[in-house]
């Protein structure tokens, strides 16, 4: 199976292949984890992304959202470095196009705020 693609993304929704979503996501290299909210909100941790470290990938991307206002925690670096994942982090814009441009061959996840 092929990582998902984006195909669009606007302020509170996001077309991955086809398909619209309206809520905050995961794509991981197999799903998506749809409804992804954060125990904080606007604060990502480390126990938001069992998903992510469970797939093991290579590369994070984080779409902070459209104002880039979701802060990532400290620890949330600490426990990607520990793990050899690479993280990126930017507002979702940008996130999507990053991610749209990776290598299909390349384990990325990403996990992207769709709102403020």
């Amino acid at each position: 199976m092929s990582r998902p693609h984006i195909d669009s993304y606007a302020f509170g929704y996001i077309i991955i292949d086809g398909e619209t979503y309206e809520a905050d996501l995961i794509l991981l290299p197999d799903r998506i984890v749809e409804g992804w909210w954060r125990d904080e909100g606007h604060l990502l941790q480390t126990a938001d992304l069992e998903n992510v470290f469970d797939a093991e990938p290579d590369l994070l991307v984080v779409g902070q959202g459209a104002y880039g206002r979701m802060r990532i925690a400290d620890q949330v670096r600490r426990a990607a470095k520990e793990a050899n994942i690479e993280l990126v982090a930017l507002p979702t814009d940008e996130a999507v196009e990053r991610y749209n441009a990776l290598p299909e061959d390349q384990r990325a996840v990403a996990a992207l705020h769709l709102t403020c």
